[in-house]
C-alpha cells in the first residue's frame, strides 16, 4: 500500500470559524525558513491583513520540528556568487525582518503553536507572534554563536520578550530552554501537554474570534504603539484611543448589556 502524496506547498492555509491556520510545510527540512517559505509567509500575511473574515491566526508547523531557523544549506549556496553572497544575504535578512514585523502589524492576533524545536530564526518567529502555545516537550534556542553566526536578528524579537539578561543568556550560551522555562521568561504565553499545542492554540484563537473584531484590532494596534512610547505619552495615546473606543457601537452595546446583567 503506497502512502498518499504529501502536499508540497511550502505554506498551507485553512480557514474555519474565523480562524486562519497557517502551517509551515517543509518537515523534511525541519521547516527551515528558505527564501521561498519567507516569501510565502510575507504573501500570506498580506492577504490576511485584508481579510475581514479572519479574526485570529494560528501559526503551526508540519512534522516533529516547529522551525530550525534559516536554511543554512540554501544560504551556503549563495556564496558561489561574485560577491560571495553579500547582496543576497542582505536581501534574505531584510525579507525575514519584514515577515517578522508583519506579524505585530496584522490586525488579527497571531498565535504560534509550537511542538519540537524552535531555534534561531524559528525562535524569532515564536517571539514575534502575539501569543504562543508550546507543547510540554518543546525546546527553544538561539544557537548561532556555536557556528560563528550570532543570532543578531533573532535577538531583536527575543530582547522584546525576555529580560535583557535572560535574552543574552540564550544568545551567548546557545543553551536550549524547555517549555515551562520559556513561559516563565515570557517567550511563550501558554504550555499544553505534549502534542496538544495546536488544539490549545485553536481554543485560544476561537475565544479571541468570538470577541468584537473591531475591539480586538484596536487593542492590538494600541498595544504595539504604546509599548515603544515613554510612560506619559503612552497614557495620553491610550486615553485617546479609549475615548474613541467608548463611542463605538460595540462598546455601547457591551457596556449596556453588562449593566443590565448587574441590575444597574
Amino acid at each position: 500500500m503506497t502512502e498518499p502524496d504529501r502536499d508540497t506547498r511550502l505554506l498551507l492555509r485553512e480557514d474555519r470559524d474565523g480562524v486562519a491556520t497557517l502551517t509551515l510545510n517543509r518537515p523534511q527540512a525541519r521547516n527551515a525558513l528558505s527564501f521561498a517559505l519567507l516569501e510565502a509567509l510575507r504573501d500570506a500575511f498580506a492577504d490576511l491583513a485584508e481579510d475581514d473574515g479572519v479574526r485570529a491566526v494560528v501559526l503551526a508547523a508540519a512534522g516533529p520540528a516547529f522551525c530550525a531557523g534559516h536554511d543554512l544549506k540554501e544560504m551556503t549556496g549563495f556564496r558561489a556568487g561574485p560577491d560571495r553572497g553579500a547582496e543576497t544575504f542582505q536581501t534574505l535578512f531584510g525579507l525575514c525582518s519584514a515577515v517578522m514585523m508583519a506579524i505585530p502589524a496584522l490586525p488579527q492576533p497571531v498565535i504560534a503553536a509550537v511542538e519540537g524545536v524552535a531555534t534561531a530564526a524559528g525562535c524569532q518567529l515564536v517571539a514575534s507572534c502575539d501569543l504562543a502555545v508550546a507543547g510540554a516537550e518543546a525546546r527553544f534556542a538561539t544557537p548561532g554563536v556555536q557556528i560563528g553566526l550570532f543570532c543578531s536578528t533573532p535577538m531583536v524579537a527575543l530582547s522584546r520578550n525576555l529580560s535583557r539578561k535572560a535574552a543574552l543568556r540564550m544568545l551567548l550560551t546557545a543553551e536550549a530552554i524547555g517549555a515551562e522555562e520559556a513561559r516563565a521568561l515570557g517567550l511563550v504565553s501558554d504550555v499544553a501537554e505534549a502534542g496538544g499545542a495546536l488544539a490549545a492554540a485553536h481554543d485560544l484563537a476561537r475565544g479571541i474570534a468570538a470577541r468584537s473584531a473591531a475591539t480586538v484590532r484596536v487593542g492590538k494596534r494600541t498595544f504595539y504603539a504604546q509599548i515603544e512610547m515613554p510612560l506619559a505619552e503612552a497614557y495620553a495615546h491610550a486615553g485617546r484611543v479609549m475615548a474613541e473606543n467608548m463611542l463605538a457601537r460595540s462598546a455601547e452595546e457591551g457596556i449596556g448589556a453588562f449593566l443590565s446583567r448587574k441590575g444597574r
